[in-house]
């Protein structure tokens, strides 16, 4: 799975959210000032040449719809940080946004909690 620039994943955001697409759509999603229809033109074409997006013809456009899942996506990437900055440790990562107080003691409980009901189901 190659990895994303941030304009890509903006767009691959968007392209999640909207399941089935044009352009024309996912520059609607955009915060103004919009970029031009043609610079998120080029994203999603660099999007279905990564294997990112599937394209079908409908009739003088294009609609495009995700072609990897999201958490897919997360799970592949977040798993790629954990490796090359925590040592391949979720719970030096953890650690980290703790000390760094990005994280406070009551999110931890939930994320124990979490995972205990995880162990249940």
């Amino acid at each position: 799975m190659e990895r994303l620039t941030t304009q890509e994943e903006e767009a691959m955001i968007y392209a999640w959210e909207l399941q089935s697409c044009s352009v024309k759509d996912i520059v609607a999603k955009y915060d103004p000032p919009q970029p031009p229809y043609t610079t998120v033109a080029s994203i999603v074409k660099n999007l279905e040449r990564k294997g990112y997006v599937r394209a079908k013809r409908i009739g003088n456009t294009y609609l495009y719809t995700p072609a990897i899942r999201e958490n897919e996506y997360k799970r592949h990437f977040m798993s790629g940080v954990v490796r090359n900055y925590f040592e391949n440790s979720y719970k030096e990562m953890v650690s980290f946004f703790a000390r760094d107080k990005k994280i406070s003691a009551d999110d931890l409980k939930e994320i124990i909690e979490l995972i205990e009901k995880g162990k249940e189901d």
